[in-house]
């Protein structure tokens, strides 16, 4: 490890510029980094544009030909949608270790587009709309 000694002006500059040149290696470099490349290289073109302009991209279930929404994250990530293209029902299901969020998103794509019934079989469902908030009334005093 590197040792700084403070050295009167601008001595937490450069320790401020060594840490933000760390962090911008580890964003480009590591563990999450290069998960999302590899999602990246198993996604289709279409699938890729929308993962680039959207934060998710879709894939059509191997039983069923029941279309799904894949958004970024490791969790509640994936929604089944209707005819309308509209979440219909959330699905819950992520590999037994804690891995990226580029890996679980990949396993989630794979899983879905080979065997989607067993996916089912062990996925919780979640209501994929927010709860609706109470509203304020507010009184008149």
């Amino acid at each position: 490890m590197f040792l700084f000694r403070r050295s009167g002006v601008g001595g937490g500059a450069s320790l401020r510029a060594l840490r933000a040149l760390y962090r911008s290696f580890i964003e480009q470099n590591g563990s999450e980094a290069r998960a999302r490349g590899l999602l990246r290289e198993w996604l289709s073109p279409n699938q890729r544009a929308q993962f680039d302009a959207y934060g998710y991209f879709e894939v059509t279930g191997s039983h069923t030909g029941r279309r799904y929404r894949i958004y970024q994250g490791c969790m509640s990530n994936v929604l089944e949608l209707d005819g309308k293209m509209e979440p219909k029902i959330g699905w819950c299901f992520v590999p037994e270790r804690a891995l990226a969020a580029g890996d679980v998103m990949l396993a989630q794509k794979i899983a879905l587009e080979t065997d989607e019934a067993a996916v089912l079989a062990v996925a919780k469902q979640f209501s994929p709309r927010l709860p609706s908030l109470p509203r304020v009334v507010r009184r008149a005093y």
